[in-house]
């Protein structure tokens, strides 16, 4: 038998995989590390069969560890007897509670069989929310930002957590970067902000991200010569394509090929 470790996706429940739709559907009990990830759960499964676990709100690292062994102790018989399922937000992998519950069972329940489920991710879910590209060749980096904390250093982050924008933003334009603002992005828990400006989400929330760029990072992309070849700002249109090829503009856009 088997414990599945599942991603739910950023927070819309139909942004669960159909693999993990169909797995949450299929086990005997699904465990939730939080209440938003719960809620998500149980579009797919009923409520009666979500476990109940409890986490301390604590940076206490002893306090910590003895809720996760308390925790693997609850789901470990469960996926020996049946299938079990540990569901988070995103991706189990990727900035995820679902680590901890790993390494616990590895130390205590090494016999449990386990499988993870991919998620989708913040960190790719946000650039269709933003409205932004991240292009072939671009390097991309995932930071924290929580307390008002402003990384800097690769042209492009992802920062999570950014629970003080002003304070962050300050530190991120006096470095040099263009940035944009997107909380409870995907998530019909709580409204889904979109903003470069730091004061209309300057109240506490954890599941606000960042976007930063320098504004020297823009990449020369070959399709972004569509927009100035032909002479005319904007995007070359069917219409204009067939002026082109009828002589009526300029002869330095024609193709040799």
């Amino acid at each position: 038998m088997t414990l599945y470790g599942i991603g739910l996706g950023p927070g819309e429940p139909e942004l669960v995989t159909v693999r993990g739709k169909r797995i949450l559907e299929d086990v005997d009990v699904v465990y939730s590390p939080g209440r938003l990830s719960r809620t998500v759960a149980t579009e797919h499964v009923p409520e009666a069969r979500i476990g109940d676990l409890d986490f301390p709100m604590t940076r206490d690292e002893e306090k910590l560890r003895r809720a996760w062994k308390e925790a693997a102790a609850e789901i470990a018989p469960r996926a020996r007897e049946g299938d079990a399922a540990f569901v988070t937000l995103g991706d189990p992998n990727v900035y995820s509670t679902f680590g901890h519950l790993r390494r616990t069972l590895d130390a205590f329940h090494p016999d449990v069989d386990l499988e993870v489920v991919p998620g989708v991710s913040a960190m790719t879910a946000f650039a269709t929310a933003l409205g932004v590209e991240v292009p072939a060749g671009s390097g991309l980096a995932l930071r924290e930002a929580d307390q008002g904390r402003s990384p800097t250093g690769p042209d492009r982050m992802i920062l999570f957590k950014v629970t003080d924008a002003p304070a962050t933003h300050e530190g991120l334009v006096d470095a040099g970067y263009d940035v944009t603002y997107g909380r409870r992005l995907f998530m019909e828990q709580g409204e889904t902000v979109v903003t470069e400006d730091p004061g209309e989400i300057d109240e506490r929330d954890y599941y606000t991200l960042a976007y930063a760029t320098r504004s020297d990072a823009a990449e020369a992309l070959a399709t972004a010569q569509f927009e100035t070849t032909d002479g005319h700002s904007g995007p070359v249109t069917e219409e204009r394509a067939e002026g082109v090829a009828c002589g009526d503009e300029s002869p330095e856009v024609r193709s040799d090929d």
